[in-house]
C-alpha cells in the first residue's frame, strides 16, 4: 500500500507518519520510485502500536523508541521482553528521600512484597518503576495519616494479582511473541484508565447500596 492508504487504514495523518519515519519509529517502506514507497501489513501493525503508545498513552517519543526496541529484541525471552518494554513506559515521581514517611513506606512495601512472595522489590539494584511508584504513593498515605501498612495493602495486592492473571490470559490470545509483548504494553497503557473508571463506578455503587437512603 502507498502512504495515503496506510494513513487511511491506520487513521494516522500522513504528516504524522512521515514524522515517525524520520524519527526511526517506523521503518522505511520498499522504494518503488524516487519519491514513493510501498508499505506492508507490518507497517500498519507497527503504526497502530506507535499510535496507541504516543497518541493514546501519551508516551514520549524517546520512550516509545525504547519500547519498540525491547519488543523486537530477539535476545530476550518473553518475560524479558515484557519487562524491558514496560520498564520504558512513563512512571510517577521518585520517592522524596527527605520525607521521613518515605523510609516507613519503603519498609512497609518491602514487607508486603515478602508476605506475597513476589520477587521484585527494593533489594534489587534496579527495581521496577512500579516499586518506586508504590513507595511514593504509600509515603503520601502515611504522611497524611491514612492507612498504608501491610495489613491494609495486602488485600489490594491480592486483587492486583488476580487482575495480572487476567492481563496475561488476554496477552496469550495473541499468536506471536512480538504481538504478545506489544499487547502487554498497549493494554497496560489503555487499560489503566479503564480500571480506574471501573473502580470509581464500583465505589459509587457500593456507596449507594451501603449509605444510600433507599
Amino acid at each position: 500500500m502507498r502512504l495515503a492508504e496506510l494513513s487511511k487504514r491506520s487513521g494516522v495523518a500522513t504528516h504524522t507518519i512521515k514524522y515517525y519515519l524520520r524519527e526511526g519509529l517506523l521503518p522505511p517502506g520498499r522504494p518503488v520510485t524516487t519519491t514513493q514507497a510501498e508499505y506492508g501489513e507490518e507497517h500498519l501493525w507497527r503504526l497502530q502500536f506507535i499510535r496507541a503508545l504516543i497518541q493514546i498513552g501519551k508516551v514520549p517519543v524517546a520512550n516509545a523508541r525504547e519500547v519498540l526496541a525491547a519488543v523486537e529484541d530477539d535476545s530476550l525471552d518473553q518475560h524479558g521482553r515484557l519487562g524491558a518494554a514496560t520498564f520504558a513506559l512513563p512512571h510517577g515521581p521518585e520517592p522524596d528521600e527527605s520525607d521521613p514517611a518515605t523510609a516507613v513506606a519503603r519498609r512497609e512495601v518491602d514487607a508486603l512484597i515478602a508476605v506475597l512472595g513476589w520477587k521484585h522489590g527494593g533489594e534489587e539494584d534496579n527495581p521496577p518503576p512500579a516499586y518506586t511508584m508504590l513507595v511514593t504513593a504509600v509515603a503520601t498515605l502515611i504522611h497524611l495519616g491514612y492507612p498504608g501498612s501491610v495489613r491494609h495493602l495486602a488485600p489490594y495486592a491480592r486483587l492486583a494479582a488476580q487482575q495480572a492473571a487476567l492481563d496475561l490470559d488476554l496477552v496469550e490470545t495473541y499468536s506471536t511473541p512480538l504481538e504478545q509483548a506489544a499487547a502487554a504494553v498497549t493494554l497496560t497503557v489503555l487499560y489503566e484508565p479503564v480500571l480506574l473508571s471501573l473502580r470509581r463506578l464500583a465505589d459509587i455503587e457500593g456507596s449507594r447500596t451501603r449509605f444510600g437512603a433507599g
